[in-house]
This record gives structure tokens, C-alpha cells and sequence, in this order.
């Protein structure tokens, strides 16, 4: 890979430009753990414990419906869960975790900036240019599958796990540890399956699939998808199907990328 000056670089040294982006990668994600470590109010009362609250934006959502559809049933009063921790630093090691975690998704725009710093000289002016949208991309794309996750998927879940019973013996006494998991886990997972698009965009650019390739094995991808609906959500049937339907909605949008890339391709050649 040629350098700034257009000088070949030997292998040690793309190590070293790596580390430097790395270094500057872990300094941005340690700064906004910090920002959510004091923040500790807001991401865990607001952010966290939000979708356990009858209050929650999306649980309105449902009682408007509700109303105007006369079902009773979308509209909830009361949420039966309550947490409880049974470890004596087990509140503090959430605290630490979780504040990584969401440094780690603040910081996420600047970490795919870095990423492309790192590539951008290996690419001609032309990929160059075509690439200024990338971070935008690949970060907007991020952020509404988390959201999506948060607002849709993670509220459902808790909805029905909570209110999940065999036995009226049984009483659901929830590890806050489980929960927790559960919605961040739920959340991130998502916008990263969002990112559906740009990883067929680069499997095509890299020659491993091409669009006829995609539209011949649709089928197969939806299945591929359900699976991976069924692993990142909680064992709850809509929750599945509400996460396929956006994720086969995007690799339809990637056959369209596919197609465009494989055109450009031919139209420069």
C-alpha cells in the first residue's frame, strides 16, 4: 500500500500506522465510557431500565393503538419484573461493563472514521471519492438498527418474557444482570445487522458473491436470516419475525447495491 507521499510502505510499518489508529480508536471509547461511567443515572434509569417502565415511548405507542383499534390487550398498566442482584460487586462490574459497552457504541462513528483512515491511502482518487459517504453510511445504518432493537424488539421481549409463566408457583425474580444483557445485547446486535448492505457491498467488491448469485439463493437467505433472528432475540416468535422482516428488507437493498457496483464496474472497465 502506497503512503501519503506515494513511498511503498513495508509491512512493519502498516503495523505501526495500525497501532496508531488503534491507540486512537481505544482513547475515543475509553473518553465516552468515561462520559457514561458519570452519566450513570441516565444510562442505567433512563436508558437501560426504560423498557421495563409501562411509561415507555414504545408501550404508548401500543396503548394510542390500542385505542384506536379497540384491543384492549396492546395497552399494558403494569410490567410483573423485578430485579434482583445476588453478587456483592455485581452492581459495580455492571456499572464498569456496561459503560464500556456504551462508550463503545458512542465512539462507533469515530471508529469507522479510523477505519477508513487506515484504508483511504491503499485506494485510488476514484474509490477515495466514492467512499466519502461511508462513515455516514455505516454509522446511520448502525445507529437505526440499535434503535430499532431498543424501541421495537427489546420492549416486545420484555413484554412477553416478563409476563411468561408455567406454573402460578413460580415466582420471576430477575438476575438485574439478565436484564440488562438482554437489552443491551439485543440493541447492539441489531445495528450491527443492519450493516447487512455494506457487507455484501464488499463481498461483491472483493468477488466472493455477485448479485445474480444473491437473487438465485433468496430462499436460502431468508432461512440464514430466521436463524440468525432466532440467536439475538429471546425465544419469542414476533420478536423473530419483526427482526427478519428488516434484515430480508436490507439484503434486497444489497442485491440493488450488488447490481450498481457490478454496473459501475462495467462502465468503467
Amino acid at each position: 500500500m502506497p503512503s501519503k507521499t506515494g513511498m511503498t510502505m513495508t509491512f512493519m510499518q502498516h503495523l505501526e500506522v495500525l497501532r496508531k489508529h488503534l491507540l486512537r480508536m481505544a482513547a475515543a471509547v475509553f473518553i465516552a465510557s468515561l462520559v457514561c461511567f458519570v452519566s450513570w443515572d441516565f444510562l442505567f434509569n433512563t436508558l437501560l431500565f426504560g423498557p421495563k417502565d409501562p411509561d415507555f415511548a414504545t408501550y404508548r405507542a401500543f396503548c394510542w393503538l390500542s385505542e384506536k383499534t379497540g384491543i384492549e390487550a396492546m395497552c399494558l398498566e403494569s410490567i410483573p419484573l423485578e430485579l434482583l442482584n445476588t453478587q456483592m460487586s455485581g452492581q459495580f462490574s455492571l456499572h464498569i461493563w456496561l459503560s464500556i459497552m456504551g462508550g463503545m457504541v458512542i465512539a462507533f462513528p469515530y471508529i469507522v472514521y479510523e477505519i477508513w483512515r487506515f484504508i483511504a491511502p491503499g485506494l485510488t482518487d476514484k474509490e477515495r471519492g466514492a467512499s466519502r459517504f461511508f462513515i455516514l453510511v455505516v454509522s446511520g445504518l448502525f445507529f437505526l438498527g440499535a434503535a430499532f432493537g431498543y424501541y421495537l424488539i427489546v420492549p416486545l421481549s420484555v413484554q412477553f418474557l416478563a409476563n411468561y409463566t408455567i406454573s402460578p408457583e413460580i415466582q420471576n425474580i430477575i438476575e438485574v444482570s439478565s436484564y440488562l444483557s438482554m437489552v443491551a445485547s439485543v440493541s447492539v446486535a441489531c445495528g450491527f445487522l443492519f450493516e447487512l448492505p455494506v457487507l455484501i457491498y464488499f463481498l461483491v467488491r472483493m468477488g466472493l458473491v455477485t448479485a445474480t448469485f444473491l437473487r438465485t439463493y433468496r430462499r436460502h437467505a431468508l432461512i440464514i436470516l430466521l436463524i440468525v433472528a432466532a440467536v439475538i432475540t429471546p425465544p419469542d416468535v414476533m420478536s423473530q419475525i419483526l427482526v427478519t422482516l428488516p434484515l430480508y428488507a436490507l439484503f434486497e437493498v444489497g442485491i440493488l447495491v450488488a447490481s450498481w457496483s457490478e454496473k459501475n464496474d462495467k462502465q468503467h472497465a
